[in-house]
C-alpha cells in the first residue's frame, strides 16, 4: 500500500446537465423531465472531448463514483460525456442528486412567481408544495458525507480511485458549493452554473477538514 502522502488529493468534478428549452427561457425544472436542445447535447459532446478520457482532467482510471440525477437531462448528459470510452465508469442514478423540487413553482419563470408572492426567493424561502431550504440542505449534506467518505477511503487506505462525479442540475450544484464550503445555504445564489459547465471541488493544505472550490464552469459557453 502507497504512503498516504505521495497520493494526489482527491476531487470532485461536479457537472450541471446541458442546455434545455427550459433552461434558455428561465423555467423553473424541477421534477418535469424536459430533454437536452440539440445545442445542449453538442456542447456536452464538446466537453467530453476536451476533458474526458485517458490523461485527460476527468480520467476514468481515476474515478471511484459518479452519481447521476434520474432525470433525462442529467443522465443523457452523463452518457454523452462517457459513451466513448471503451467501458462507461460505474455509476449510481439517484434520487439524491435530482434538483431542488419547485413544488408549486415548477414550471414557471422568476417573473411569474414573483407576481404570486413579490417577496419570495428560493433562498430564504423554500418552495411552497416541494422542498424547503431546510429539506435541501440535509439531502445535499447527506451526500456530500458520502463523497467525502470516498475521498476519506482513498486518501487514508488507497483502496479506491481518488474522483467522484456528480452530473446534476442548477440549483442542485449551487447548494452543493456553498456547503461543500461549509458556508450556508443561501450564499449558493453567489455562484453562477452553466448549462454543461463542471466545477472542480477539492481540498486546502491536504487536509480533509479544509474543503475548496479549485475551478468553476470549466470550458462551459458563460453568456
Amino acid at each position: 500500500m502507497s504512503d498516504p502522502s505521495s497520493r494526489s488529493m482527491p476531487r470532485l468534478f461536479l457537472i450541471r446537465h446541458g442546455e434545455t428549452e427550459w433552461s434558455l427561457n428561465g423555467r423553473h425544472t424541477g421534477r418535469s423531465d424536459i430533454p437536452l436542445t440539440a445545442r445542449g447535447e453538442d456542447e456536452t459532446k464538446q466537453r467530453a472531448l476536451q476533458l474526458v478520457g485517458p490523461g485527460k482532467v476527468l480520467d476514468p482510471a481515476n474515478l471511484c463514483m459518479v452519481f447521476v440525477s434520474p432525470r433525462k437531462r442529467a443522465h443523457n448528459t452523463f452518457h454523452l460525456l462517457f459513451d466513448h470510452l471503451e467501458k462507461v465508469p460505474h455509476h449510481q442514478i439517484t434520487e439524491e442528486v435530482r434538483e431542488w423540487d419547485y413544488g408549486d413553482y415548477e414550471g414557471l419563470k422568476p417573473n411569474e412567481i414573483k407576481a404570486k408572492n413579490p417577496t419570495w426567493t428560493i433562498w430564504n424561502d423554500g418552495c411552497p408544495g416541494g422542498e424547503s431550504t431546510e429539506e435541501m440542505r440535509t439531502r445535499v449534506d447527506s451526500v456530500i458525507a458520502k463523497v467525502k467518505e470516498h475521498h476519506r477511503e482513498y486518501l487514508e487506505k488507497g483502496t479506491v480511485s481518488r474522483d467522484v462525479v456528480i452530473v446534476a442540475h442548477g440549483h442542485f450544484n449551487r447548494v452543493f458549493i456553498a456547503r461543500w464550503i461549509k458556508f450556508p445555504l443561501a450564499l449558493g445564489t453567489h455562484f453562477n452554473v452553466e448549462p454543461a459547465g463542471i466545477a472542480v471541488l477539492s481540498y486546502n493544505h491536504r487536509n480533509l477538514e479544509e474543503p475548496a472550490l479549485n475551478a468553476l464552469n470549466l470550458y462551459a459557453h458563460v453568456s
